[in-house]
């Protein structure tokens, strides 16, 4: 059954206790030791805090760059916890410009609509709000684990193949993500787009070439530690695979699609456009004609 706002505050306080409890078990069954369980503790610390203001100003606009911050700041927490070599200043460089690069890019856009309408029915509800941000350090935490494995428990070994295969594959997921952002911003800034679905560049190819960018990404940086892990520490497969399921399973895709669908389901242009692009991979092959 789907909550609402309607449900009472304990129903989402022990929500949120649940996903701590999610996060401290991973930590705890990765084997990692007590360093990882200390960078989930510090991803659900930060959301809390910055819960404070949000709530009293019921204000979200800071919702993602307090996301991208605590990613940067596991990052260095973990590295300076593990042996620091050039595996773990890899893996915490590119994720730390990923997260830069991100956060500034929603936090801008989020500032130019004046604010997030996903936000607007729940941050009147301080427990179901509290919630959102638990769920958040949840996400980060998730999405960062093969990372922070690396850094609290890979050794601090010279680089292999593999690691250079895993960064190739995150500058090109990397790449791919920023170029569909910049190609999607600039469509909508032109007011000749103004109510039509962008159908140009990388979005001619893929009908969400941004999430297949960040897919790309994370799987490279579980590939850089992938040459390193043992026994447990393979639970950091967990890190792309949650982010492929959420991304096509849970809040990305079927999110889109469905808004896609409700807005301009039935017009020609549209309709050949979804038969003609795949929703997330480019055809290696012409399309079949209809």
């Amino acid at each position: 059954m789907a909550l609402t706002n309607a449900d009472p505050p304990q129903t989402f306080l022990a929500i949120s206790a649940a996903l701590v409890a999610v996060a401290l078990g991973l930590a705890w069954a990765a084997g990692a030791g007590m360093e990882l369980i200390g960078c989930a503790l510090l991803a659900f610390g930060i959301q809390w805090l910055a819960f404070v203001p949000s709530d009293f100003l019921q204000d979200e606009r800071g919702f993602d760059l307090i996301g991208s911050l605590t990613y940067v700041t596991l990052m260095i927490f973990s590295l300076s916890m593990g042996e620091g070599g050039p595996r773990q200043l890899l893996v915490t460089t590119l994720v730390c410009i990923w997260a830069v690069r991100l956060g500034s890019f929603l936090f801008w856009r989020a500032a130019r609509r004046g604010g997030d309408s996903r936000f607007d029915k729940i941050k009147v509800y301080p427990a179901r709000f509290f919630n959102v941000w638990t769920l958040q350090g949840l996400w980060i935490f998730l999405t960062a684990f093969a990372a922070l494995i690396v850094n609290t428990a890979a050794p601090g070994e010279p680089l292999t193949l593999l690691d250079y295969v895993g960064a190739a594959l995150w500058v090109f997921g990397f790449g791919v993500e920023v170029l569909a952002d910049a190609q999607k911003t600039a469509f909508n800034s032109d007011p000749l787009n103004k109510g039509r679905f962008i159908n140009v560049g990388f979005w001619a190819m893929s009908r969400h070439p941004n999430y297949l960018g960040e897919m790309l990404l994370w799987t490279g940086i579980f590939l850089i530690g992938a040459g390193t892990f043992v026994g447990a520490q393979w639970l950091a497969i967990l890190s792309p695979i949650f982010v492929i399921v959420l991304l096509t399973r849970v809040s990305g895709i079927p999110l889109l699609e469905a808004r896609a669908d409700k807005r301009w389901g039935g017009d020609p242009d549209y309709e050949a456009y979804k038969a003609r692009v795949p929703v997330l991979f480019p055809r290696l092959t012409p399309p079949p004609r209809g």
